[in-house]
């Protein structure tokens, strides 16, 4: 499958901006089964500086400098993507949770996602919620499988239920919220259990084919996780629409949580109040 990717962001200032500086994360990685076949950014007024880096997670990132009066700010990014569809392992061909849990052997990238961090906190409540999924035994696919299952069916897609800053108890609470929630409350109790787990922003393929039902969080940044695995390696999956994404799923970077891979975060100085608008379009393009 080939996509065309325009990802548009763009924020009104009631004030004027005199100096603003901003990193983002908009380029789509470079994956076994993901070729990034173009990418270009778009920023209106033109920034007084730019240039690119890849960060500690091997994401893309470019900084843009603003050094010249606006009132408003225009990014787009454009990407053309090529996805493969992925070989997984049978559910009931992966290992014991336990054996992944007790951390032998693990290698380092494993490893650095296995712990609580800012915007996904671990605890025992958490735990319990999860360990339903996970008897002594199960194969660890399955058992993911399952919870996964539960957080969809149990759990209430919102727009209006969060925001970025809506604390993850919050969530749990409520039983309401979006993908950015859904994904970070799986990989909670993923790492509460002792399991690592990433997260992952991406896209979602915006109007799919008429034998194809919509997914949602299709029209903006989707996020999903992806749970180690030994042998088998990163699993993806995504508890917003209760599947292990394939050739639906564009991946732009992965993180401990939403503050590493924020589309795009920065600090100006000026500005007032602002508004903000963001469109997502992801268009599958005829096969060649």
């Amino acid at each position: 499958m080939t996509y065309e990717v325009v990802h548009t962001t763009e924020y009104d200032y009631s004030e004027s901006v005199a100096v603003s500086h901003h990193l983002a994360r908009l380029s789509p990685r470079i994956l076994p089964h993901q070729q990034r076949l173009h990418h270009e950014l778009q920023i209106d007024p033109a920034p007084a500086v730019m240039t690119t880096h890849t960060d500690y997670f091997g994401n893309a990132v470019t900084y843009f400098g603003m050094q010249g009066a606006h009132k408003r700010l225009t990014v787009r990014a454009r990407s053309r993507v090529a996805l493969q569809a992925t070989s997984l392992p049978a559910p009931s061909d992966t290992p014991p949770w336990e054996t992944v849990a007790d951390r032998t052997g693990l290698p380092l990238e494993a490893l650095e996602f296995l712990f609580a961090s800012a915007l996904i906190p671990a605890g025992p409540q958490l735990a319990a919620y999860a360990r339903a999924a996970f008897p002594p035994g199960r194969p660890l696919l399955d058992a993911v499988l399952e919870l996964t299952r539960r957080i969809h069916d149990e759990f209430t897609f919102d727009r209006e239920a969060t925001t970025v800053a809506t604390p993850l108890a919050d969530v749990f609470k409520s039983r309401r919220g979006v993908c950015q929630d859904f994904a970070r409350l799986e990989i909670a109790c993923l790492r509460s259990l002792g399991l690592p787990a990433r997260y992952i922003s991406g896209y979602l393929e915006t109007v799919p084919p008429a034998d194809s039902s919509r997914l949602l969080g299709a029209d903006a940044s989707h996020a999903w996780l992806a749970v180690y695995c030994p042998d088998a390696g990163w699993i993806p999956v995504d508890p917003t629409n209760n599947l292990l994404p394939s050739v639906t799923h564009v991946t732009v970077a992965w993180g401990r949580d939403y503050g590493d891979v924020s589309p795009i975060h920065g600090v100006i100085l000026g500005g007032g109040n602002h508004t903000l608008r963001v469109n997502v379009d992801v268009v599958r393009l005829p096969e060649s």
